[in-house]
């Protein structure tokens, strides 16, 4: 009887990955991951919730929190039913065109959520350096806003998962996360895929850097009009209203860098490594964003003591 060679059968599912080497605490691990993505939820659903019901909420900051808002909330819940499966259920099978769903609607919201955050850093440039002139400018602006940003998210994420089906798979099967991420699943091609690296790293370099350049062009500016108004003391008053934007943008930016190099330059670390640096990537930004604009943001601070009847 002939022998059936596997590495010509062509895959329909992958396998994905839940805590490699840590079978002693994986249930502690998962119930962690569970409780991060429930913090998420809420706090994202309360965020909009307060802004929508608080007629006082109507500037266009809090209108770009709920931006920001659904945009994390949408991003916990594209990967929340692999990571239950995963995490509570063990079971780790995912059919090939519902990973690139999952894999297009993923890096669509970091799109969209990393120009998000160039526009929360532009709102406050005018807010510190041309007041006066704030809700005339940025009123009218912000549908279009979160049009361009969600216009520009599909067009530059669209071609990859396109890319990517059209790439046999065969042999190996096995994910590096409880997710499906561009680079993992270009890495279980059997094919050339430098036209999928090429455009995964012209995509990388033409968003992300990009709108850092932005945010820190922002700042600069900011930092440039308090020195030129009230020296030292204006710089440190003025920044005190930034610091929330300041936390989320590092929040979202470290680990989806560390998660990028990881997976590009990184292919002989821990899985595990890998795994958590994916989880923090994914999870604790969308998580800690409510808890950050909470803290910091006295009306938003209010409302919600005011919504669970603290005094």
């Amino acid at each position: 009887m002939a022998s059936v060679n596997m590495s010509n059968i062509h895959l329909t599912s992958f396998l994905l990955m839940a805590f490699p080497g840590a079978d002693a605490v994986k249930n502690y691990i998962s119930l962690a991951a569970c409780l991060v993505y429930l913090l998420s939820i809420m706090g994202n659903g309360s965020i909009l919730l307060i802004i929508r019901m608080d007629n006082h909420l109507r500037e266009p900051m809090y209108l770009l929190l709920s931006m920001l808002a659904t945009t994390d909330l949408s991003l916990s819940l594209s990967t929340l039913p692999t990571s239950v499966s995963v995490y509570c259920f063990d079971y780790r099978r995912i059919h090939i065109y519902a990973c690139f769903t999952q894999l297009f609607c993923m890096q669509t919201l970091c799109s969209i959520e990393s120009a998000i955050l160039v526009a929360m850093a532009f709102d406050r440039y005018v807010a510190i350096c041309i007041p006066l002139r704030y809700n005339s400018i940025l009123q009218p602006l912000m549908s279009k806003i979160g049009l361009v940003a969600v216009i520009r998210g599909v067009l530059i994420v669209l071609p990859a998962p396109l890319l990517l089906n059209r790439l046999p798979y065969c042999g190996n099967d096995a994910l590096s996360h409880a997710f499906c991420f561009h680079p993992d699943v270009m890495r279980l091609a059997s094919a050339d895929t430098s036209i999928n690296s090429k455009y995964g790293l012209v995509v990388a370099l033409s968003t992300f850097p990009l709108d850092s350049f932005f945010i820190l062009l922002s700042y600069v500016m900011i930092l440039k009009t308090l020195q030129g108004r009230a020296g030292k003391s204006g710089i440190l008053k003025g920044l005190n209203t930034c610091v929330s934007h300041i936390c989320v943008v590092l929040l979202f930016y470290i680990p989806m860098m560390a998660l990028t190099l990881g997976h590009r330059y990184g292919q002989h670390d821990s899985p595990l490594l890998l795994v958590m640096m994916g989880g923090s990537f994914l999870v604790i930004p969308p998580a800690l964003n409510p808890v950050v604009y909470s803290m910091k943001t006295t009306q938003i601070r209010r409302a919600i003591f005011k919504m669970y009847g603290a005094k």
